[in-house]
């Protein structure tokens, strides 16, 4: 389920700078973690995240070559939303696929450690 970098219908965020990917620190893409999302450059994550459904160890860092998605977090609290957000009906939308048909707005995310 990935979200962030969008407000309510699609309107991109501006003014976001690009964070360096730190995807070689050791935490891997299991289920119930988040990871930033990036684009092909390893370099250009802002503020969009995924949350995995499933373990994806072939997203973890293999190598420079192969660099991964970067984990920072993890689902404590609610995992069981998460799969009701993924379970939603979907749509593609412009240049976008798999959109849920009705918005869907993370109101609350606490940091606890």
């Amino acid at each position: 389920v990935q979200g962030g970098g969008y407000t309510t219908g699609l309107v991109k965020k501006a003014g976001l700078a690009p964070i360096a990917l730190e995807s070689n620190k050791g935490l891997l893409n299991t289920r119930s973690t988040l990871a930033m999302a990036r684009t092909d450059v390893p370099n250009s994550a802002t503020s969009e995240f995924f949350v995995n459904l499933v373990d994806n160890r072939s997203l973890d860092y293999q190598s420079p070559a192969s660099p991964g998605y970067a984990v920072f977090g993890k689902v404590v609290n609610g995992l069981d939303v998460i799969d009701k957000i993924a379970a939603l009906p979907t749509t593609s939308v412009n240049s976008f696929a798999n959109v849920p048909t009705t918005d869907v707005t993370l109101q609350l995310a606490l940091q606890i450690k």
